[in-house]
């Protein structure tokens, strides 16, 4: 047997979730029901005119069990339970903000100095933390500490992302 192809693979990203998160976003509807729900309360039925917005049809049921599986993957929580003429209505909401975007073709070009410099100050300060954060031997010790340094990582984004608007 003779190779045609072979190319060597550089990792270039790392994309931090659960499996019971992944499972949570997979269907598109509940994605775009967490990027809905980032920084603002609704309603099921208030979902369900937003997502038919979106271009998604579907019925109030179906957005009921959307929400459910979200909400036991810890992605949304209920923030407000409203009563009135005997009725409850739960309002929901999250903290987590989906970052879904498709790159230019000239992304790589355009930006790949600037993703460059930076990558290096950065990769410095988690070889900084790497050593801090292991606490005790072994493999699961070592995954461990790349999740904490990702979660680091990742709430420092956030904040600058969250904050960057308000300037």
């Amino acid at each position: 047997m003779s190779t045609l192809l072979e190319k060597p693979i550089k990792v270039n990203r790392i994309v931090t979730t659960s499996i019971e998160h992944a499972r949570a976003i997979e269907d598109p509807a509940r994605a775009k029901i967490v990027e809905i729900l980032y920084h603002q309360s609704l309603s099921a039925e208030q979902i369900t005119n937003a997502l038919k917005k979106s271009g998604f049809k579907k019925a109030l049921t179906t957005i009921r069990h959307h929400l459910e599986i979200l909400k036991e993957s810890g992605l949304i929580e209920i923030v407000k339970i409203e009563e009135s003429r005997g009725a409850i209505t739960k309002f929901y909401s999250t903290s987590t903000k989906l970052l879904d975007f498709q790159t230019p073709e000239d992304f790589e070009s355009t930006y790949s100095k600037l993703i460059d410099n930076t990558s290096t100050k950065i990769e410095k300060i988690l070889q900084g933390l790497t050593p801090k954060t292991r606490k005790t031997k072994g493999k699961k010790s070592e995954e461990y500490s790349q999740y904490l340094v990702m979660e680091i990582m990742n709430r420092a984004m956030t904040n600058v992302l969250e904050n960057s608007g308000k300037k």
